[in-house]
């Protein structure tokens, strides 16, 4: 069979602080990096996901794995595995990197493909980073075979740091998704009255999203005084409020954003316990200035939080965004997604991303929660997508 080789014909620069990987690696001890998550493959090829498998892995009897081999010090010997229906996509926007090779047929092929190339390449391969959370077994058994001796390592938590201050381009693709959410939802309130059910809902701004060029991911909702935030057959009634929690993809970023609405007006008791739910998010987003503790972020919401009447019914969480929700910077250890806290003691610096969100189980009037989209700057922060922050009214536009 004839491969699909494009050498060193590229003239792209490296879309990312190639020295700041070398130092990561360095400091973890790691001799050669391999990518295998799609997202991180996107982040250092630098290129769009492969069209084919941008939302499925499975073919056949085996599986998509885009391989990408950095040597640390040595990007001229990079190697990029992809599979053969790559091959056009490549072709039409080749990358930075100087040996791409769009040959592979699963996952076992690519990882002992890329093997063969860096080993010819005479670079060392005694310690080897790998994401174990992304790699097949069979992949990674392949690679271990193939490696006798080689200690391999994770490699995971550099590639987070590589990613956690974000460059002006990704700057503006979250800013994008996070516009385009905020006006879907918005779409999606005003043009649905009573008797629309969540499953309409949530199928109405999977549309909408559409439209405006994203990729749907997912929609948590939830309506009248229940909790259940699944899309079904329940009603959205006059008088019930109801939250709209969604993240769209722009280009491989997320926009997640929660809103607010409400079937008629809303009643001083719901205009109060939004008003609490902002001073929180406020507060929050005071904390994020460049040079300050991550973890004051928190500080400032939990104090926030102690004067608030619903204290009982409130939670806060912040978490970075970007290419995958709740990457770095980690800020707390107790959320609902386990890491360690490792931001929380770091200087917060310009170019990362914080989601905040503040929510409100209240056992009579619902679920009621805001979430943005805050990114740290020179001199302080910016929100992305800020409108439809107070209570939205439903059925306010023409269909």
């Amino acid at each position: 069979m004839q491969e699909n080789v494009a050498r060193a014909g590229s003239s792209r620069a490296i879309p990312f602080d190639a020295a700041k990987l070398d130092r990561l690696m360095e400091a973890a001890g790691l001799d050669v990096l391999i990518a295998t998550s799609k997202h991180n493959v996107q982040y250092l090829l630098g290129a769009e996901r492969a069209i084919f498998f941008d939302y499925m892995d499975a073919m056949g009897v085996s599986r998509y794995l885009p391989v990408l081999v950095y040597p640390k010090g040595a990007p001229d010997k990079a190697v990029y595995i992809g599979h053969r229906l790559e091959t056009h996509q490549r072709a039409v926007a080749p990358p930075w990197v100087p040996q791409v090779r769009t040959e592979s047929n699963g996952s076992v092929d690519a990882i002992t493909r890329a093997v063969a190339l860096i080993r010819d390449a005479g670079v060392p391969l005694k310690r080897v980073g790998v994401e174990m959370a992304f790699l097949p077994m069979d992949a990674g058994k392949a690679l271990a075979d193939a490696l006798p001796g080689a200690e391999l390592k994770d490699a995971l938590l550099v590639l987070e740091r590589l990613r956690a201050v974000k460059s002006a381009d990704e700057l503006r693709q979250l800013k994008t998704a996070s516009e385009l959410v905020i006006a879907s939802m918005l779409e999606v309130i005003g043009k649905h009255g009573p008797g629309t059910t969540k499953q309409q809902l949530s199928d109405a701004l999977r549309v909408a999203e559409a439209n405006r060029g994203l990729t749907f991911e997912y929609c948590l909702l939830a309506c009248g005084s229940s909790h259940n935030r699944a899309p079904s057959s329940q009603r959205w009634e006059q008088g019930d409020v109801l939250s709209l929690d969604s993240g769209g993809n722009y280009h491989g970023y997320i926009g997640d954003l929660a809103r607010m609405a409400v079937l008629g007006e809303p009643d001083t008791e719901l205009k109060d316990y939004l008003a609490e739910i902002e001073a929180v998010q406020r507060a929050a987003f005071a904390a994020v200035q460049p040079g300050t503790m991550g973890g004051d972020i928190y500080v400032a919401a939990e104090r926030q939080l102690a004067r608030i009447s619903q204290r009982g019914c409130t939670d806060f969480l912040a978490h970075g965004m970007g290419l995958v929700s709740h990457e770095a910077p980690h800020l707390t250890a107790t959320g609902p997604v386990p890491y360690d806290d490792t931001d929380a003691r770091l200087p917060l610096e310009p170019g990362m991303v914080v989601s905040i969100e503040t929510t409100m189980k209240h056992p009579k009037r619902g679920f009621i929660k805001l979430e943005d989209t805050v990114v740290v700057t020179a001199t302080g922060y910016e929100i992305f997508g800020e409108g439809g922050r107070g209570w939205n009214l439903g059925g306010s536009l023409p269909r």
